[in-house]
């Protein structure tokens, strides 16, 4: 009989509930993903630079094809913010966003080959520090990027989740500018909007339990419009213009839809430009979606874990489909797959029923939706926010201790300041540091005798189970620190691996020790010819 190793992980679609089970879960979280999604996508496709429906399509696609193709129980797929800047310069590079979707169809290809030939695996090499302080980062993210949204000064798009923005402010300028010139009408219904959000979740769900069947950002949002509408009666100064409300753009048939998707140009395919874009898209669209569906399985209440290689060629299907039908590159996004999780989805369906509702209202129903207050989102998006960086995680991580908080803060802060890739990288360097720490200490166990002097025994120095090049330093030093005239014993009877670097370095010792005075004696260690020697 075969035997399953430690290391193999479960799928979650082995461990979902029946999709059709936890509908009373899953309906309403879709829900507000979908209310979180829409203004997102909208925003992303005005960053990037491309047609305003295009993050739609990409959301849409991301919810009807990648969920059913995924092996993830609550992660939803759709355009990135991370991935706004290689759509911009991409289609400076390629002259038009037709060739860029061509170029996405391309991506698309390659991450099902990645796929295949199962790179996924490298997702399960992020540290989990690594992954909790790009959760924490995304959530203060979150919430220093909405607070200027919640008191209606959005002059940037509703997605920008950069340090540095366009109009030459930054996250925290930004804050004081919305401070100053805040627009009460926004601000009210923001307030009323996050007061409603708490006293639902933390009260009245938890009283009434039909009210648990209703979201707490359905709710929020039927009160934002009201309150609106009441402006525009009754107080008119009060009321929010149309810029700080979601602005979906209208479609009166399905020919108008139609009419309004861009096709790509394959004759981008005969320039090389197109492969180093589609090169480019693949490779970073796959390292976000790694680091998020790892980030979501931490989420999961359920502790399901994502076949990684199945999602990278799912997401592979999602782009090719979303560059067919003029859609943005997409990923598994962090931001709308934790309004998944803390909204109370259990299956794929939650994600799948947010993608039918994004196209349902770009087909039906774009004029009641364009009436939704920017500033209740924004709300709904604070709350998310403060569940991803609860300041309970930061007291876990403190006591855990250094090697663990200190990768943890740094991916916070570098993700704050850069991107979301750049910070992840930077908090594997620190990460890395403490496993060289580690491999460094544990190399070997060193006995020596009780005093100075051959008669009181040899020193022995007995080697570990696995040795990489990783504990090459560490050797080398202990055996630079033997004392002249010594005798010592190098055991490697335990060990189960030697690396030939570490081999090298015993056998220079060995070669050089008559020179120190020092008898050698190998056990169980094998002898490897040394170049230049």
């Amino acid at each position: 009989m075969a035997k399953t190793t430690p290391t193999s992980k479960t799928a979650a679609s082995d461990r979902l509930p029946s999709s059709f089970s936890s509908l009373g879960q899953d309906l309403p979280a879709g829900l507000v993903v979908f209310l979180v999604a829409l203004p997102l996508c909208l925003g992303i496709s005005l960053a990037s630079g491309a047609p305003l429906l295009s993050g739609v399509i990409a959301g849409i696609v991301g919810g009807i094809v990648v969920s059913w193709l995924s092996g993830s129980a609550l992660s939803v797929s759709g355009p990135a913010a991370g991935l706004t800047a290689i759509i911009v310069a991409a289609i400076a590079t390629l002259g038009s966003f037709e060739a860029v979707l061509a170029a996405t169809v391309l991506a698309g290809i390659l991450q099902i080959v990645l796929g295949i030939a199962r790179a996924g695996i490298i997702g399960l090499y992020f540290p989990t520090s690594v992954i909790r302080g790009m959760l924490a980062a995304i959530g203060l993210i979150l919430i220093l990027k909405q607070i200027p949204h919640f008191l209606g000064v959005d002059a940037d798009y509703f997605a920008d989740f950069s340090f540095s923005q366009a109009d030459g402010r930054n996250t925290f300028t930004e804050i004081g500018n919305a401070i100053e010139n805040l627009r009460p009408g926004s601000a009210l219904v923001g307030l009323i909007c996050l007061i409603i959000l708490l006293v639902w979740d933390k009260v009245i769900s938890k009283r009434l339990k039909a009210a648990r069947l209703v979201p707490g950002a359905l709710v929020v949002v039927v009160a934002a419009v009201a309150l609106n509408e009441a402006f525009r009666a009754l107080a008119p100064d009060l009321l929010i213009k149309s810029e700080h409300l979601v602005r979906l753009p209208p479609i009166n048939s399905l020919q108008d839809a139609a009419g309004l998707i861009t096709t790509p140009d394959w004759a981008a395919f005969t320039r090389p430009e197109t492969y180093t874009v589609a090169f480019t898209i693949a490779i970073v669209a796959s390292l976000e979606t790694l680091l998020s569906v790892e980030a979501v399985d931490k989420l999961d209440p359920l502790k399901r874990t994502t076949p990684t290689n199945r999602e990278m060629m799912a997401q592979g299907v999602g782009n090719m489909v979303s560059g067919l039908l003029g859609g943005l590159p997409m990923t598994a996004v962090i931001v709308r797959s934790s309004a998944n999780v803390n909204s109370g989805g259990r299956t794929r369906m939650s994600a799948f029923f947010h993608g039918v509702l994004l196209l349902v209202s770009l087909l039906f129903l774009a004029p009641l939706l364009n009436r939704i207050p920017l500033s209740a989102l924004a709300a709904i998006l604070l709350i998310i926010g403060y569940k991803l960086t609860n300041p309970s995680l930061y007291r876990t991580q403190w006591k855990l201790g250094w090697q663990q908080f200190l990768p943890f803060i740094v991916t916070i802060t570098a993700i704050m300041f850069t991107d979301l890739l750049k910070g992840v990288v930077l908090g594997l360097v620190v990460g890395v540091f403490y496993i060289l720490k580690a491999n460094y200490d544990s190399a070997y166990y060193l006995s020596k005798p009780t005093e100075e002097g051959a008669d009181n025994g040899p020193i022995v120095l007995r080697l570990s189970a696995q040795l990489s090049f990783l504990n090459k330093a560490s050797i080398i030093k202990v055996l630079e620190e033997l004392p002249l005239n010594s005798s010592v014993i190098i055991d490697g009877s335990s060990s189960v691996f030697i690396d030939y670097d570490v081999l090298e370095a015993i056998e220079n010792f060995r070669q050089g020790a008559p020179d120190r005075g020092i008898q050698v004696e190998l056990r169980d260690i094998p002898q490897v010819e040394v170049i230049g020697h």
